[in-house]
């Protein structure tokens, strides 16, 4: 059964989507976090099931580290993505908080060749879960901030947030 709840957060109202697991802390799995407007984002399904409780443990993950106090989420996701997302989203995961890394970084952890920059570009924005996969650690090779699909406020928030050091 797929259920939601939408909490509000400094980023803005975040909608939480997950299905339900026996094996998750508090039973649901999260297979979508996503912020009003944002490009691909989540929208209510008239079949969903509206239960906040389901979430209280990632709620309240969340809200310590938008108090500064957690620095790494021990979240049980809904698997998705094809085989190559999965592994830019794994290479997310392990981006250590307060630290970004660029797009060829990324490749190059993944064993891609740099000519698959724009496929890791795509992989990333294709990420459902934000900030608790934190795709907002990424920047240019330049060090500007670019490309987030819940728009580059947001991501310059999050980037403060963790003291991220970026020349942007």
């Amino acid at each position: 059964m797929t259920v939601y709840a939408t909490i509000d957060s400094p980023l803005g109202a975040l909608l939480l989507v997950g299905e339900e697991s026996a094996t998750a802390k508090g039973g649901t799995a999260l297979a979508s976090l996503s912020v009003p407007g944002q490009k691909g984002g989540a929208t209510v399904q008239d079949d969903w099931l509206e239960k906040a409780e389901a979430f209280d443990e990632i709620v309240t993950q969340l809200t310590s580290y938008f108090d500064g106090r957690l620095t790494r989420f021990d979240i049980e996701y809904v698997t998705g993505g094809s085989e190559f997302q999965r592994r830019v989203w794994q290479a997310l995961e392990a981006i250590p908080y307060g630290t970004t890394l660029s797009y060829g970084d990324i490749a190059a952890r993944i064993g891609a060749p740099r000519a698959a920059v724009r496929a890791v570009g795509t992989a990333i924005g294709a990420n459902p879960l934000l900030v608790v996969r934190p795709c907002h650690r990424v920047i240019g090779a330049s060090g500007a901030l670019t490309g987030y699909a819940g728009g580059l406020e947001r991501k310059r928030r999050l980037l403060d947030l963790e003291n991220a050091h970026r020349d942007a």
